[in-house]
């Protein structure tokens, strides 16, 4: 792998570990609810269990990148950043937030190509 797509991933990585950061500990706190876009504190309370079980996934994609650039497997790597595309084309979809596509999808698209070409 280059330099560039090592970059990329990791960026991916760090991205989602952020993501955890404020889905597992931050979602009932201002940041959090601004972050998200939630629609009150009451709200963020009421579902902060679903939200730190999205967090602890995205952990895992961070996880399973890292893995992959520490294991130097361009398969394992494809196959995390095809699963963080894919959860972020869902995502956008269902929450109707295509600010959430450009945020996930894009960086680990142009990850994935660097890895491919």
């Amino acid at each position: 792998m280059t330099l560039i797509t090592s970059i990329l991933i990791c960026f991916v990585a760090v991205e989602h570990f952020y993501f955890l950061f404020l889905e597992m500990f931050m979602w009932t706190k201002p940041k959090g609810i601004k972050a998200f876009g939630l629609k009150s504190k009451q709200f963020a309370e009421e579902t902060k269990v679903l939200a730190a079980n999205q967090g602890l996934y995205n952990g895992f994609l961070a996880a399973g990148l890292i893995f992959s650039l520490i294991q130097k497997d361009i398969n394992t790597t494809m196959f995390f950043l095809i699963c963080v595309i894919i959860a972020a084309i869902y995502g956008a979809y269902s929450t109707k937030k295509i600010k959430l596509f450009y945020i996930q999808a894009i960086p680990a698209i142009l990850a994935l190509i660097s890895v491919v070409i």
